[in-house]
């Protein structure tokens, strides 16, 4: 099998170990545009899953979010997760090249930890990110893409974020993009506390805006507007200061909207000219992914739209605490790193223990075997217990080597396997998961 990256084909990966691969975009090199193009809907998510798994491609998730598209799984080179990225997503090859990250192993590793942490959110410390890991990595396990390494893997992220969460100010402040959304209409709206609000669309970050708006402000004048209506209705039970209408209603309330928070999950914009009645003036707040208000709204006389990555650029007192609280949060990624390592190194070397202990029984059966032939009346039952004994240790002071931190531990299991001519591990692909 060979493939084609732009100019370069790479051959036959039929040979190759597989390895941790993390590919994908984020707000770090593409804009909310690109990263629009290459979402990838909940539906296109399982069947991205589900064509991974007959293709053999053991351990994959993906996360998609208004910030990044990723793919994190293993596989014998990148292309093959990125080439499935591409397929279930809106973007192409080139586009991808430009805009992408692709980390591996170890690196790989790292970023989920600070995506986990809140180290690599868009706003540093933002934690929305944290439930939407999860809920990728359960709706991959669910389908039985996962396995014990990203199972372990994610535990350690999640127990990192646990800690770093309540043991730092990383996250003082709550600052998120729907709190950056609220913050942006306090400080930008005159009177704020008097404008009709509309908040269309009942997503995870809609619900956020809304309990913030509640929160950081005292409007009364709060409407939403969704399209599954019992899901509006639920959510305007447990807050009756909010008025809920159905979606028909949406266009004649925004005669009298001022201020416009769009936070649908629409493949393509559900705000266009024709709901803006001439000589308009509202703020829209554009928080979906990808953009759901048309750019020609933007044109419109009186009309301001602001979008994801300009609320991004919003500053708060509590940014400069979180970047003094950057160095106490990666000592506390490290700490779990390690044990992550040391689980891998743990996998790593008990084959290679184990088959040394084979290796030696073998060795111990012959001779005791030579030795009942040439020595009358010997004894094979104390001859057994003896070299079991010396066995047990030189496979205890073997491992006890291997976990020494300054051991070369794949030099010192080939130096092993070669003395005792035991087959030799892969251990490469171990060193990989």
């Amino acid at each position: 099998m060979s493939i084609l990256i732009g100019n370069t084909i790479f051959m036959s990966l039929e040979n190759m170990p597989a390895k941790l691969y993390n590919v994908g975009l984020s707000y770090k090199k593409a804009d909310v545009k690109v990263r629009g193009t290459f979402s990838i809907t909940k539906n296109n998510q399982i069947l991205l899953l589900k064509e991974a798994k007959e293709k053999g491609i053991d351990g994959i998730f993906v996360l998609s979010t208004c910030n990044r598209t990723e793919i994190t799984g293993f596989a014998k080179h990148p292309f093959e997760l990125i080439s499935l990225l591409v397929k279930y997503s809106n973007g192409n090859v080139e586009d991808f090249i430009n805009v992408s990250n692709v980390y591996k192993n170890k690196e790989a590793v790292k970023h989920l930890f600070r995506i986990g942490t809140g180290l690599d959110s868009q706003i540093l410390g933002d934690y929305e990110i944290v439930g939407q890991l999860k809920e990728s990595f359960k709706q991959a396990k669910e389908l039985g893409t996962t396995n014990a390494y990203l199972e372990r893997l994610m535990n350690l992220v999640l127990h990192a974020s646990k800690e770093v969460k309540n043991n730092t100010k990383l996250s003082s402040g709550t600052t998120s993009v729907a709190y950056a959304a609220v913050q942006y209409i306090i400080e930008n709206v005159p009177e704020y506390n008097t404008k009709n609000i509309l908040v269309y669309g009942l997503g995870e970050i809609g619900t956020n805006t809304c309990k913030n708006i509640l929160e950081y402000t005292s409007n009364k004048h709060i409407t939403l507007v969704n399209r599954t209506m019992e899901t509006a209705l639920a959510f305007g039970k447990q807050h009756p200061e909010i008025s809920v209408l159905p979606f028909s209603k949406l266009t004649s309330q925004l005669r009298t909207t001022d201020v416009l928070i769009v936070s649908t999950g629409a493949s393509s914009p559900t705000i266009t000219p024709v709901h803006i009645s001439e000589g308009k003036e509202m703020l829209i707040v554009d928080l979906s992914m990808p953009k759901n208000v048309d750019v020609a709204v933007k044109q419109l006389e009186g009309i301001t739209v602001v979008d994801v990555d300009e609320l991004s650029q919003i500053t708060d007192k509590t940014i400069e605490t979180r970047r003094n609280e950057i160095p106490a949060a990666e000592k506390i990624i490290d700490t779990y790193r390690a044990e992550f390592n040391d689980w891998i190194a743990y996998r790593k070397f008990i084959p290679a223990v184990n088959a040394l202990k084979e290796s030696l029984q073998h060795i111990q059966q012959d001779e005791i075997n030579f030795h009942s032939k040439k020595i009358k009346n010997f004894n094979v039952e104390h001859a057994e217990v003896v070299t079991s004994r010396l066995i047990q240790k030189i496979t205890t002071q073997f491992v006890k080597h291997l976990k020494e931190e300054d051991t070369a531990v794949d030099q010192s299991i080939n130096v092993i396997s070669k003395m005792f001519n035991f087959r030799e591990l892969n251990l490469n692909e171990n060193e990989s998961k």
